[in-house]
């Protein structure tokens, strides 16, 4: 397949695919003709989104424990096509109040599991088939308590890059997030998540708040579009063009 497609007949591996992007991701994948397999931490929630999607096996594990994560790769049919990987959350605070244990997780979810996932995806993804992984744009500027958020923004581009070029003709991409209304930045925001959105409504050129929905047409995109490999793709309704404060 060449240029744009569809998923139809293809597998679809998600794995943080319990809610949030991941879920919707595998919605419109679903919706697509893609037959699915979910991955995420809480059996009883990933239980849930694989009934509502459709979805054909699930996996209820941690994906940083190296262990589980093989042995659900090992456990995958022989040939799949496409594998997103949206688990793990940012880790915020100040280097004063840091806590290390949590903040080694956050490295190990946003740069060492693309790293595990990559080699695992070497003999089971098709060529030409898709790794795709996420992460963000809001800690491109320094300010105090994004240091280990930023870690991740910095490096994972590069990774991405690298990973195209080692494990090719498998393709990577990354996608860089904004703010997105999901259900992880509910409870990161806490009571604070409804002045948020009414600030980026007025002030995003967009004048909305990016949904899980955007991200899930961009990454469905970066599925079938086989032109598309070793890049980073933006997805922030304008966010990075306003000023800083």
């Amino acid at each position: 397949m060449s240029g744009s497609g569809t998923l139809a007949g293809q597998v679809v591996v998600v794995i943080g695919g319990s809610a949030g992007i991941g879920l919707e991701t595998a919605r419109r994948a679903r919706a697509e003709g893609a037959d699915l397999i979910l991955a995420a931490r809480d059996p009883d929630r990933l239980a849930r989104a694989a009934t509502e999607v459709g979805a054909r096996h699930t996996g209820a594990f941690d994906a940083t424990d190296a262990v589980a994560l093989e042995g659900f790769f090992e456990r995958l049919p022989r040939t799949v096509d496409h594998v997103l990987v949206t688990a793990g959350r940012p880790y915020y605070g100040r280097l004063a109040d840091v806590d290390l244990a949590a903040a080694r997780r956050t490295s190990d979810e946003h740069l060492w599991l693309p790293i595990a996932v990559a080699r695992h995806a070497l003999g089971r993804v098709r060529p030409g088939g898709t790794l795709l992984f996420m992460g963000g744009t809001g800690a491109r500027r320094p300010a105090p308590g994004l240091l280990f958020a930023a870690m991740g923004t910095a490096a994972l581009p590069a990774v991405t890059a690298n990973l195209a070029l080692e494990i090719a003709p498998i393709r990577v991409n990354l996608i860089a997030a904004g703010f997105v209304d999901t259900p992880l930045s509910a409870r990161l925001l806490g009571d604070d998540l409804d002045s948020r959105r009414a600030q980026l409504r007025d002030t995003l050129p967009i004048r909305r708040v990016v949904q899980p929905a955007d991200v899930a047409a961009l990454a469905v995109h970066l599925m079938v579009n086989d032109a598309l490999t070793g890049g980073t793709y933006d997805i922030d309704g304008g966010q990075q063009l306003l000023p800083s404060g």
